[in-house]
């Protein structure tokens, strides 16, 4: 260890026994002296400008370590007040959730939109009419016209008048269109008083499919349709027990010791009992989709697991180094845990993207994720050095039987912690082929990629939901019966300013009927005020169906201007026809947004202009490949199939934003890991192609076994019922598998090693503006000596490597 040592390109050389060092990049000397656990004392240098130290031990306040560190410090040594400040903040949380928590509700109207005109009409006009409705469909095999069958259904109507938040129940028998051509089946409309699907209590529309079930006898089929009834039949949301047990499984399997493998568990579930707590608060302040829940409940475990994973192999590097616990404590939390802090950062700046796009539900969404991402990090920063008090010394304790025991640490010359000799013959690999590894990473993600140019959006309705459903045998019998435009009537509002109006309904109805693609118009319908009219249109086509599209923009652009008085085109069809049409006018703003906000926090992170623009490209790559994988399981063939989608689905709009937001963040998270271990070598070496490889062999391991715990997290989406949860799921996975293999362990080193020094260029002029965050921490102020004789005799060995 005596000996010196040179390394690196810029005449720079390195001395470990003897405790100096000189670096030769743009004129920064420094040299130092350390014991274990301490900071390195005698020569000192600082800056990249040609500013040089030599001689006395630095002032104390020069070898601190940072906040993170310093916070560190403060909860190791305090540990027992630290976790009970968590389990009184968790039992606070629980305590304010259950008095004051909000209904989880979602409007998916686009504000300012045509159709948003036509259900404020309805709502202010014919309150009646305004709320949701239940379709309950009637199939007899001798007609339902049979006086048996009339009697029958009479008698199942009036049972659902009678029930909560049931305002009316048409008579199909009088209703006209209520009763289909050939006489087999019938339909008739249940009006509730809640407008969103959501408000609708599930246990209630449970009552409701129970008794139309013991109506049914042979010979006579009911079922009941509607969003409503859909909502109500898709089950629970999420499978979290399934991630977190898959999370467990990668852990043990990645550490191969209990205590390690458990101290992110703990974390995520500390974590997520906080977070899933203030979900309810947030929920009685905003509007939140149900769905919401799930997503950040999979982000704050996924999350939560990640960070201290991260962290939890960078204390057992430290103490491998010779580090006491407190030390490799304080250590890691300034060292990975500010590679944690700008990847939580990244995270929240993608999902405030979402508020770009004007839509309640989305801000609700994001702001719940947001939640729990901060929770997680103030967790990772808080209670896990506390936990590292308790159970830092008894790291390698419970060791299972599996696999090969842990081989000594080694030293490199300077004292940090040799990476991996696998990963470093796959970085070396890299290296030699960086063109061919460079031209194969884009032509995969482009073939992924590829399938999404064939989309096509909208949103899935119960033709999509699985065949043994109410919601499904109710929408086949309609399209059956009274043609797929039926599943999807649209709802014509009319504002009559003026009571001679009135006369010009009837030419309405005429031109609207002769508009091609409209199969039928029901009669007027004029509120007793006599101030507005409500005209039900059944298109010809289903409500997936393009040409139902057309239908709508023919009436808006032409048909209705020229009516004689204000007609709105409401109803679920255009609803969702004027959402999608919102979301993409508002898309380049959240990735235009995002990216530049992300890019700008890596230029200030990593001190170069090369490397925030080759991550965006990077991610954007990624997050298109995702995009892809998910149209083509939309398509329902073989891949649809898989995940239990076996018809031809839309991709709702929302779902391509959703995913941008989430999984753009994501990546910035990998990226994060990965190039603050390069950074950290390249401000060591000054050599580019060593401080890639070192910083890929470095996180290699981490990153992997991150992104198998993300894709088992979100995996856990794809078995629920709801089709928006599984897309969800599929891209999210697919998404992270694609971007920790082919993206980070292949396509970023290919291409940085092309760059080469490029990489880490920065103009002096802006050099000289940009705050230092040092997000690769200050690892020289805890490199221990390589020969220390303190070393204790329960310590790992360490074997220096040249």
């Amino acid at each position: 260890p005596a000996d010196d040592a040179a390394a690196g390109r810029n005449g720079r050389t390195e001395q470990t026994a003897a405790g100096q060092a000189s670096a030769g990049r743009d004129g920064h000397s420094a040299a130092g002296q350390t014991g274990t656990g301490q900071a390195a004392v005698g020569w000192a240098g600082a800056g990249s400008n040609g500013r040089s130290a030599h001689g006395a031990t630095p002032p104390a306040e020069t070898q601190r370590p940072g906040v993170l560190g310093r916070l560190a410090g403060v909860a190791y040594r305090r540990r027992g007040r630290v976790i009970a400040a968590w389990v009184v903040a968790i039992a606070a949380a629980f305590g304010l959730s259950s008095a004051f928590a909000g209904d989880f509700t979602a409007d998916y109207s686009a504000p300012g939109s045509d159709s948003r005109q036509a259900q404020d009409l309805l709502e202010d006009r014919f309150p009646a009419q305004s709320g949701d409705t239940i379709d309950v469909v009637v199939r007899a095999d001798g007609g339902v016209a049979d006086p048996t069958v009339q009697a029958d259904v009479t008698a199942l109507l009036d049972q659902l008048r009678d029930q909560p938040h049931v305002v009316a129940v048409d008579d199909p028998y009088t209703t006209p269109g209520g009763i289909s051509q050939d006489g087999d089946i019938l339909v008739a409309t249940v009006n509730l008083d809640v407008v969103l699907p959501d408000d609708m209590p599930v246990e209630e529309t449970d009552e409701l499919l129970a008794m139309a079930d013991a109506a049914e006898r042979p010979g006579l089929e009911i079922a009941l349709g509607g969003q409503t009834v859909a909502l109500a039949e898709q089950g629970e949301i999420g499978s979290e027990a399934i991630g977190m047990a898959a999370a467990a499984v990668i852990l043990l399997i990645t550490f191969g010791t209990v205590v390690a493998a458990g101290l992110p568990l703990v974390v995520a579930v500390a974590g997520l009992a906080l977070s899933g707590m203030l979900t309810g608060l947030v929920a009685a302040v905003v509007d939140v989709p149900d769905w919401a829940t799930a997503l950040a409940t999979m982000m704050g475990i996924a999350l939560g697991i990640d960070y201290v994973l991260l962290m939890v192999t960078r204390f057992r590097e430290w103490r491998a180094a010779g580090l006491d616990p407190e030390r490799a404590t304080v250590a890691t939390l300034d060292t990975a845990g500010r590679a944690v802090m700008v990847a939580g950062s990244t995270v929240m700046i993608s999902m405030f993207g979402l508020f770009a796009m004007g839509l309640t539900f989305m801000q609700g969404a994001a702001l719940v994720t947001i939640v729990a991402v901060l929770v997680v990090m103030a967790a990772a920063a808080t209670l896990f050095p506390a936990l590292l008090g308790f159970f830092g010394h008894r790291i390698e304790r419970l060791r299972l039987p599996l696999g090969r025991r842990r081989p000594a640490a080694q030293l490199a010359a300077g004292g940090h912690v040799e990476p991996s000799r696998t990963w470093m013959r796959w970085g070396r690999l890299v290296d030699r082929h960086s063109i061919i590894a460079t031209v194969v990473g884009v032509g995969l993600l482009l073939a992924l990629a590829a399938p999404f140019l064939g989309v096509r959006f909208g949103f899935p309705d119960a033709g999509n939901n699985q065949e043994d459903r109410s919601s499904r045998q109710a929408y086949d019998l309609l399209s059956e019966g009274f043609g797929d435009g039926a599943n999807g009537p649209l709802l014509l509002v009319a504002d009559l300013a003026d009571p001679a109006d009135a006369e010009r309904l009837p030419a309405l109805a005429d031109a609207v009927a002769a508009t091609p693609g409209v199969a039928a118009v029901m009669p007027p319908i004029v509120n007793e005020a006599g101030d507005a009219a409500l005209l039900t249109v059944l298109p010809a086509t289903g409500p997936q169906d393009a040409a139902t599209e057309d239908v709508i923009h023919t009436l808006r652009d032409d048909v209705l201007p020229g009516a004689g008085v204000e007609v709105h085109v409401g109803g679920v069809t255009a609803t969702s026809i004027d959402s999608t049409e919102n979301t993409a006018e508002r898309l380049p703003l959240l990735i235009g947004g995002v990216v530049l906000l992300s890019m700008v926090l890596l230029l200030v992170s990593f001190r170069s202009i090369v490397i925030p623009i080759t991550a965006a490209l990077m991610n954007l790559l990624s997050v298109a490949a995702a995009y892809g994988v998910v149209a083509l399981v939309l398509q329902g063939g073989w891949a649809g199939q898989l995940i239990g989608i076996d018809t031809e689905t839309p991709m709702p709009a929302f779902i391509p934003v959703l995913v941008f937001a989430v999984l753009f963040g994501l990546s910035m998270d990998y990226e994060v890991f990965l190039i603050s271990r390069m950074r950290e070598a390249w401000t060591r070496t000054g050599d580019n192609a060593r401080a890639i490889v070192e910083g890929l062999a470095g996180t290699g391991r981490v990153i992997t076994a991150a992104a198998a715990i993300m894709v088992a997290v979100f995996a856990a989406f794809i078995p629920s019922p709801e089709v928006f949860l599984k897309v969800i799921g599929v891209g999210m996975a697919a998404a992270i598998l694609v971007d920790a293999t082919i993206v980070r362990m292949l396509l970023v080193p290919a291409v940085m090693h092309l760059l080469g020094r490029a990489n880490w260029w920065l103009p002096s002029w802006l050099d000289r503006r940009l705050p230092q965050l040092h997000v690769e921490g200050r690892p020289e102020l805890f490199l221990p000596d390589a020969a220390d004789p303190a070393r204790g005799a329960d310590e790992p060995e360490l074997v220096p490597a040249r």
